[in-house]
């Protein structure tokens, strides 16, 4: 079974935490966990970085993308990585529910994605659900900033630092605070 057989498997249901897919999910994380780990241990090259990202996600990345150190994710598996992107440092990609960035994306220092909520009854607080994040061409997340799960940030947009984006942001604008509102156009 495939990643994306995987990751399809897990949009639009509940994940409880004793359910075979709960388990399933824990034992890819542990096989990526050694990787990341040591992605961020020492010093590592941009060649060594796409390298181990290459492992970590099972997918070729283009040599025009630069990572900086250090790069956290917790499951690794579901990210999706187009051309000449540059991602600062100490991003964090909660990457359960899929992550995709297109081309010449920009990432900020700090910035978060986080594709997976906890459910709200109590009783099954421990229980996931995901959604996907898009990271459409060219768009641009500013320092620090969250986009959380099932958002999709338009071509050309831009997050401004430290904003909190918890709904789809259009093309070719730019979104500030938290929440996340529109505060002008990008010409």
């Amino acid at each position: 079974m495939t990643d994306f057989d995987l990751q399809k498997r897990l949009l639009n249901h509940d994940i409880l935490p004793d359910s075979a897919l709960s388990k399933e999910l824990h034992l890819v994380k542990q096989n990526n966990e050694r990787l990341l780990m040591e992605l961020n241990t020492q010093y590592r090259t941009n060649e060594e970085m796409l390298s181990y990202l290459e492992k970590i996600t099972g997918k070729v990345i283009d040599s025009s993308t630069t990572i900086s150190q250090p790069f956290y994710s917790d499951f690794g598996r579901h990210i999706t990585l187009g051309k000449n992107i540059f991602i600062n440092k100490n991003v964090t990609f909660v990457d359960l529910g899929g992550i995709t960035v297109e081309d010449h994306v920009l990432i900020g220092p700090s910035a978060r994605f986080i594709t997976v909520n906890h459910l709200v009854e109590p009783k099954q607080r421990r229980g996931l659900r995901v959604a996907p994040i898009v990271l459409k061409k060219n768009s641009w997340i500013g320092a620090n900033a969250t986009i959380l799960s099932g958002v999709t940030i338009g071509e050309n947009a831009i997050v401004a630092a430290d904003s909190t984006v918890t709904r789809d942001v259009p093309a070719n604008v730019i979104v500030a605070g938290s929440p996340a509102k529109e505060i002008r156009k990008v010409e």
